[in-house]
């Protein structure tokens, strides 16, 4: 399975690259940029605010992992950063005093204080007389697990041991989100680079010489504009990733079918008491198909076996209903249009044999068309049918349903059966019977060797899971939600390890 975190680094080298934003001729010189910061920090080191800092060696082309755009450059960070590191010391601890943050206090991008340990006010006035965090720094792990960067949002006297501390040079407009992408992006790299045995480390030299690319800054902001764009989406992914692996066990099926069963068992929608009855919904099904019958639209059917619990597959929520196909909407089959009825222009209508290789679980418009006579007295398909073939050459054939989600009504070849159903969501039970469930019970029901059949008989008997129509409705626009995430993923390349744009 591919890994969020993955296409989370994939979003970060392309952000560096300038591959998600536009270079504007309008942005501000980087060249002009770096000038004043040495400006400033000649005029801090004047007023004996900061050090005086050794000379950086001059970057070589070896040094460039990648092209960047014209208007951007390559620098190391302490040529547009302060950076520095915590003590290494270890104090004498106290009950009750100023928190001691260590890096196991940097979780999902938060100092988290519930943990920490305290030290006295004179150990804290002491370091941090070296390195002093303020707000808008960044805090960064050097030492065991590196990496972890987290930009300080409050405003709180601690002190910090075995981090690196990345402060912005006054008057700088460095925007110090883009420096947190930055490090989130070079955090495998330093990793990667890292000294020592068991305990893993890089030195603040290495830090303070790191190569890093620097666009302008109206740059910088685009650029997190357009990460806080695409992150969410990522981290929806990656919950839909967890709940699958737990999924996986239970149901050895790929992540669309995972989402699906998991759909068909409530697990991705909450169960509200404000929805309304499934068993009204069920009524009025009922009184619909008694009415239709009385008007002689359609012929009475034969009774359906009831649901015994030995015939129930999986547990559903207590506010759902187990029903089979045949009670919940009706099926009527196709009369053939042959090839050489179809026509370029004409009457709207579809035929078995552009159902799969046309469209997907749902369509609006048809490709084909057919003469008045022909589509006359040809059954028709409405707004919110459903549409399944009969007959295929292998299971596979039979086995997928497509809402027809158009306007005009259509004529309906041979082949293809249409369940209606007026007053249920037609997306949800598409989705149930694409479901592996559901396409493995019309395989089992399916007869023949080259060619498989299956009669709306068989298909009658199908137990459906049925929730009351809001919750339908949320689970079909969970699953428009997330199916797309599912394809999406196909478009990303996967090399030696790595997710590439």
């Amino acid at each position: 399975m591919v890994l969020a975190e993955e296409l989370r680094q994939a979003v970060l080298q392309a952000a560096l690259q300038g591959k998600l934003t536009e270079q504007l001729e309008t942005d501000g010189n980087v060249d002009e940029m770096l000038i004043n910061i040495q400006a400033e920090k000649k005029k801090l080191i004047a007023e004996k605010k900061i050090k005086k800092e050794k000379p950086l060696p001059k970057i070589q082309e070896e040094d460039i992992p990648f092209d960047i755009p014209d208007n951007w450059r390559w620098v190391r960070l302490q040529t547009f950063l302060d950076v520095r590191d915590g003590t290494h010391d270890s104090p004498k601890y106290v009950e009750n005093g100023i928190p001691f943050v260590t890096s196991k206090n940097l979780n999902n991008g938060k100092i988290d204080f519930s943990d920490v340990k305290y030290i006295t006010k004179e150990d804290a006035d002491f370091f941090n007389a070296r390195s002093k965090v303020n707000r808008n720094d960044i805090l960064m792990a050097m030492i065991g697990s590196i990496g972890k960067p987290v930009l300080v949002d409050i405003e709180k006297e601690f002190a910090i041991k075995n981090m690196a501390l990345f402060k912005p040079v006054p008057n700088s407009g460095i925007n110090m989100y883009y420096v947190l992408v930055l490090l989130g992006y070079a955090e495998r790299l330093m990793n990667a680079q890292s000294t020592g045995g068991v305990q893993k480390f890089v030195s603040l030299t290495y830090l303070r010489e790191f190569v890093s690319p620097l666009p302008p800054i109206e740059e910088q902001k685009r650029i997190i504009d357009k990460i806080n764009e695409i992150m969410p989406k990522i981290d929806e992914y990656e919950k839909i990733e967890k709940e699958l692996e737990t999924l996986k066990k239970e149901f050895p099926i790929s992540m669309k079918d995972a989402l699906l069963q998991a759909a068909m068992q409530g697990k991705l929608t909450e169960q509200l008491e404000s929805d309304s009855s499934v068993d009204e919904l069920l009524e009025a099904i009922r009184k619909e198909k008694e009415e239709l019958i009385a008007q002689k639209k359609i012929k009475k059917e034969k009774p359906l076996p009831a649901i015994e619990e030995e015939n129930i597959p999986f547990d559903i929520p207590e506010n759902w209903r187990w029903m089979r196909l045949g009670n919940v909407g009706t099926l009527t089959r196709g009369n053939g249009i042959k090839k050489n009825e179809v026509t370029e222009l004409g009457f709207p209508c579809v035929r078995y044999g552009e159902l799969y290789t046309t469209y997907k679980t749902k369509f609006d418009v048809t490709v084909s068309h057919t003469s008045q006579e022909i589509f006359n007295k040809s059954q028709k398909v409405h707004t919110n049918d459903i549409l399944m073939a009969l007959t295929g050459e292998n299971n596979f054939d039979i086995a997928l349903a497509l809402a027809y989600l158009g306007k005009e009504v259509i004529a309906m070849g041979g082949d293809l059966t249409r369940w209606s159903n007026h007053h249920m969501n037609p997306l949800y039970l598409v989705y149930v019977m694409n479901s592996s469930y559901a396409i493995h019970k019309k395989s089992e029901m399916a007869k023949g060797d080259i060619i498989v059949h299956i009669s709306n008989d068989k298909l009658a008997t199908i137990l459906l899971p049925i929730p009351p129509i809001e919750e339908q409705n949320r689970i079909v626009e969970r699953l428009e939600a997330l199916l797309p995430l599912c394809e999406e993923l196909k478009e990303w390349e996967y090399r030696d390890g790595t997710i590439c744009l």
